[in-house]
């Protein structure tokens, strides 16, 4: 039994100031009814000296490196990548990994959310979700006075909170156009929206970048703060530094046969250490993501029993062994070329005297005027192909950057390009468990990579193909020797394929599906077993989707808000999404 005082009692207790909790803190105060505490363990950047890191778009491999505003959390060793620990950051800062991710918006295909419908996701097909990523997204073009500028599209939303934009002309380097093309030349289709109709071909990738700013579009600017300002304290009050130990259950509602209840949380002020409570009159809302959701239901006690006793979890609340299981991510490996022309962006990615004033340069633009490179996340083109004939819909993303990192952080000090292959609809599973009953210790992440022969042959697949596109014609005029792999791997070759990608591939931070709706929660979001309790991000998708998932968790979470404030849903969309009529048949 809990002795901590309760220091706030509010309709609903929100915890974790992340993508889906930025959105719920918004969308559930906006009637003027509702009031909410949301809990965050990280801070704002806002008025901090390193404040640029977040919000300029090119800088984002600082915050990734930053402890300060992310939780830097590692895999287990993965047997099937030469049990290398895997880097995992997720954001420790309003907004959470919004604030620190790449900022690629995608939506995912069609076809995904249809395959949730048949997962235990009732409600949940591309007709109910299109409407919500259109609610959710505020497109501003790039180009904005040019003929032929994608303004009219009925795939995309223009009025929503979250600013989105592409390049569809006049990039920023020149290589972003040679890799379009390249996909052209090889046979696949070129595409200004590969979130709308079509996501299958080479084009443009939308950006959480807000055009009118150069900046950074994060949950936290999009939904946050706009809310913070429209409402007073009493109705949105947002705890940072608090870290949430464990949900808190009625007492007499765990007694015999009883729903147990959840009425509020204990938390901790990781500034001074005090042990408080705060309490929810309606609902406790999770909004943890696929690692730290998991972790504080079963530090709550609703997960593997067994489990949960082997670590000294001592009330359990509800027994299901589902919590924290069906761990997916998206793995990549980057396949990279020097560069023939002094056309990359290793002049300005590097710190050195000799490209010093040019670095300088772009730097003072974007603070100035919020323009230039720096307002781009460098992730301006890429690409959906499907690996095989007989693949309906995409399995192969490529990410197109024109220079070579080093590891995940530091570029290349010579000119080069790279593409970050990576498969979308991995078989492997994995799990997450706790490593203690201690809510400050990390929880053991185990992706589970490559651990399914389906998997590793897609990636050969996916390799192959990439390097395919590197041999157009459109490169001979940039292509230089190949950094990565070495110039004498043979790529004909599986076993050197293979090796090549245990040894050197990275995750793409996508962990999700660890509290999965049909397994765990609801379609609703709402926990098994309890009341008043949900999870409302990632970690509920009964799959990943096709893509990187910011945008899904945020469509997620405006979907599920509409359901908690008592709203019918959105009706649904009548548009259609591109399946190709010669799948069976042919890779493209």
């Amino acid at each position: 039994m809990s002795k901590a005082v309760v220091k706030k009692v509010s309709d609903y207790v929100i915890v974790g100031a992340g993508s889906a909790g930025s959105v719920l803190a918004n969308r559930l105060t906006k009637n003027g009814k509702n009031s909410v505490t949301l809990l965050e363990a990280g801070k704002s950047d806002v008025g901090r000296w390193d404040s640029w890191t977040i919000q300029m778009p090119a800088a984002l491999t600082y915050s990734v490196a930053d402890k300060r505003y992310n939780w830097d959390y590692h895999t287990v060793p993965q047997r099937g990548l030469n049990n290398r620990r895997l880097h995992q950051p997720r954001g420790k800062v309003l907004g959470g990994s919004s604030s620190i991710n790449a900022m690629v918006y995608v939506r995912g295909h069609g076809k995904d959310f249809d395959r949730w419908e048949t997962e235990g996701a009732k409600g949940w097909s591309y007709r109910n979700c299109l409407p919500y990523f259109k609610r959710a997204q505020g497109y501003i073009f790039k180009e904005s006075n040019e003929p032929d500028n994608d303004s009219d599209n009925p795939y995309r939303g223009y009025d929503g909170p979250l600013k989105v934009t592409s390049y569809l002309k006049n990039r920023q380097n020149i290589l972003f156009d040679v890799f379009e093309k390249s996909g052209e030349e090889a046979g696949y289709a070129v595409c200004k929206d590969l979130n709308g109709h079509r996501q299958e071909g080479f084009g443009p990738f939308d950006m959480t970048v807000d055009a009118n700013t150069g900046k950074r579009c994060s949950a936290a600017e999009a939904y946050l703060r706009p809310a913070l300002k429209e409402v007073s304290k009493e109705k949105l009050d947002v705890k940072t530094s608090t870290l949430v130990r464990k949900i808190i259950f009625d007492e007499d509602s765990l007694i015999g046969d009883n729903t147990p209840r959840a009425i509020g949380v204990e938390c901790e002020d990781l500034q001074s250490g005090e042990i408080f409570e705060v309490h929810a009159d309606k609902e406790v809302l999770v909004c943890l993501g696929a690692v730290g959701s998991p972790q504080l239901l079963m530090l709550s006690g609703i997960g593997d029993s067994e489990k949960l006793e082997k670590v000294g979890i001592k009330e359990r609340v509800v027994h299901n062994t589902e919590v924290g299981r069906n761990l997916q991510d998206h793995l990549e490996v980057y396949l990279q070329y020097l560069c023939t022309k002094p056309v990359s962006l290793y002049p300005i990615a590097q710190w050195s005297l000799r490209y010093f004033p040019q670095r300088v340069a772009v730097g003072l633009e974007w603070f100035l005027r919020g323009t230039g490179i720096c307002s781009s996340n460098l992730f301006e083109t890429g690409a959906f192909i499907r690996s095989d004939a007989g693949v309906e819909h995409p399995d192969i993303q490529y990410h197109f950057i024109p220079g070579c990192v080093v590891g995940q952080l530091d570029f290349l000090p010579q000119h080069g390009f790279q593409i970050h292959v990576g498969t979308l609809r991995p078989t492997s599973r994995g799990e997450l468990t706790l490593k203690s009953s201690d809510p400050k210790e990390s929880p053991n992440i185990d992706p589970n990579f490559l651990s399914t022969e389906e998997d590793i042959s897609d990636m050969r697949k996916a390799v192959r193909l990439a390097d395919e596109l590197v041999q157009q014609p459109v490169f001979a005029a940039y292509k230089g020797e190949r950094f990565s792999p070495s110039p004498s791997a043979s790529l004909g070759e599986d076993e050197v394929i293979d090796e090549w990608v245990r040894s050197s591939s990275h995750s793409a931070y996508h962990l999700s599906c660890t509290c999965a709706m049909g397994k765990v929660v609801d379609e609703n979001g709402s926990v098994y077993g309890v009341s008043g309790l949900r999870v409302v991000d990632a970690s509920i998708m009964p799959s990943m989707t096709s893509g990187n998932l910011n945008a899904p968790t945020i469509m997620l979470a405006e979907k599920i808000s509409d359901h908690i404030n008592g709203m019918n849903p959105l009706p649904e969309s009548s548009l259609e999404y591109f399946t190709p009529d010669n799948w069976k048949s042919s890779q493209r």
